[in-house]
């Protein structure tokens, strides 16, 4: 057995403590694991793929620089979720107290998608602008739980709050999202 092989069966857990102890490559290993889920979770937040870049990255050196401050009450995964998604509602809270206005992006030679079907984006771009009309923390539950399938517990454990918390914040998010996409269910209404 090699080296690699050895470190590829060790538990984020066991990654993590070999981390806080000195390991140099046990945290990037963390982070090979399990960095398209927590981008996922970021890019659904932010909506934006440089913002949640950023997010991600700044979530990234919060949990490398606070390994050591980790209990073990929770999964690594779960812990990391909860640093990504507090990343992100830091940034939307930063960019609301400094609100800013994009540049058109208009003109010829804008790239073009070609295996994007119109419907369906402007359906994504409906629903993206629907969750963003919602309230942040409302937002944040309804991303983990309907959008990437988290249980009301594990996303609980992420946002640091009460199972009872994420299920209302979802019916109430829900039923905000109901009221402000009424209209495609409904077109004649």
């Amino acid at each position: 057995m090699t080296f690699d092989q050895l470190e590829d069966e060790r538990s984020d857990k066991e990654l993590l403590a070999d981390h806080v102890t000195g390991d140099r490559f046990a945290f990037e290993k963390i982070v090979q694991r399990h960095r398209n889920r927590l981008y996922a979770v970021a890019l659904r937040t932010m909506r934006d793929p440089e913002e949640a870049s950023d997010a991600l990255q700044d979530a990234l050196i919060s949990a490398f620089r606070a390994a050591a401050s980790f209990r073990a009450e929770a999964q690594v995964t779960t812990w990391l979720h909860r640093i990504v998604v507090n990343a992100c509602l830091d940034r939307i809270r930063r960019k609301q107290a400094r609100p800013t206005a994009p540049l058109p992006e208009e003109g010829p030679g804008e790239p073009v998608d070609p295996r994007d079907a119109v419907e369906e984006r402007n359906m994504s771009m409906i629903v993206e602008d629907a969750l963003m009309k919602i309230p942040e923390d409302q937002r944040a539950a309804i991303v983990l739980v309907d959008v990437q399938g988290y249980s009301v517990a594990d996303a609980a454990k992420v946002l640091d709050v009460p199972e009872g918390t994420i299920k209302s914040r979802c019916a109430r998010g829900r039923a905000k999202l109901a009221v402000i996409l009424g209209h495609i269910r409904n077109p004649r209404d």
